[in-house]
């Protein structure tokens, strides 16, 4: 599903313009993206957590020229689906 598929289905499910949810979707991505560059979790219930882990320093190579190199840590962002999510499909 892409992004202009969801804002339809989001359009038609909710009875909104479709100009309508797609600001509604943008405000919800917004809100969960300045949420975990606070730091913070955002759950919700039913559906699943948003949340930010941190990934450690570490030693890579280089596939082409097989010389090491390091690769930085780096916060990356994590979705837990929560059990209605995960009941729904299966």
């Amino acid at each position: 599903m892409t992004k202009a598929d969801l804002v339809n289905a989001m359009a038609e499910k909710a009875g909104l313009s479709k100009t309508d949810a797609e600001k509604a979707l943008k405000a919800f991505t917004d809100a969960v993206s300045d949420a975990l560059k606070a730091g913070e979790k955002v759950a919700l219930v039913g559906f699943g957590t948003f949340s930010v882990g941190q990934r450690a320093a570490r030693t890579g190579q280089n596939p082409q020229t097989g010389d090491k190199i390091q690769i930085a840590a780096a916060n990356t962002p994590k979705f837990k689906a929560g059990k209605a999510l995960k009941d729904s499909v299966n």
